[in-house]
């Protein structure tokens, strides 16, 4: 299944996952600073429909920081209901425009950390599929907007419950999902992982 067609069914997981939330879980905090559920599914949905020159506007409105461009998009939906917002999600379950980049990648990376960062802090978890989750930890690695590479420069990351390790150097063990959180700089979850690498990736994550 190609990239595109794997973003597309992680999102409309998240879509059906969120059809289940309360009022006050869609106000709860999500694993991204001071962003709340619903923030993060604006974030997520707040690229779609740009163009070259909306993106360069919005670099320019964020004064090219990244953290602030972000947030300029979650302001921009972040005043729609969840209703809407939950509408707004099926309607782009299909990556296009800058999240299509990379034949999907950056959809399916962005979409799998997201639904985690949504999922993690309500106490809801899940088997992620390991078509999806593959490709992601590939993408946060290598994504420059993630910087997952330069995370783990010098280590070794194994997971325990699939076939996959990369790098080299003192050993990072741990379920994938949780490597790739850690990965994308995701705090509080360090606990998870063991090895003789996992001090000096605590570093450079907490």
């Amino acid at each position: 299944m190609d990239l595109k067609s794997l973003a597309r069914d992680e999102r409309a997981e998240l879509a059906a996952f969120l059809e289940t939330l309360t009022p006050e879980q869609w106000e709860a905090p999500s694993l991204c600073a001071e962003w709340r559920v619903r923030d993060v599914v604006a974030h997520m949905i707040s690229y779609e429909d740009l163009r070259a020159r909306d993106v360069a506007a919005r670099l320019a409105k964020g004064r090219f920081s990244l953290n602030r461009t972000n947030a300029v998009g979650v302001d921009d939906a972040g005043a729609r209901t969840p209703d809407e917002l939950l509408a707004m999600l099926r309607e782009r379950l299909r990556p296009r425009g800058l999240t299509a980049g990379f034949g999907g990648l950056i959809a399916l990376t962005d979409g799998v950390i997201h639904h985690q960062d949504i999922r993690r802090p309500l106490g809801v978890a899940r088997e992620i599929p390991a078509e999806r989750l593959l490709p992601a930890l590939r993408g946060a690695l290598n994504t420059p907007v993630i910087a997952g590479f330069w995370r783990v420069r010098g280590l070794r990351l194994v997971a325990t419950d699939l076939d996959w390790s990369r790098g080299s150097g003192p050993e990072v063990r741990g379920p994938a999902e949780a490597l790739l959180m850690v990965v994308a700089g995701r705090r509080g979850i360090i606990q998870e992982l063991s090895g003789p690498g996992r001090k000096r990736l605590a570093e450079r994550v907490e």
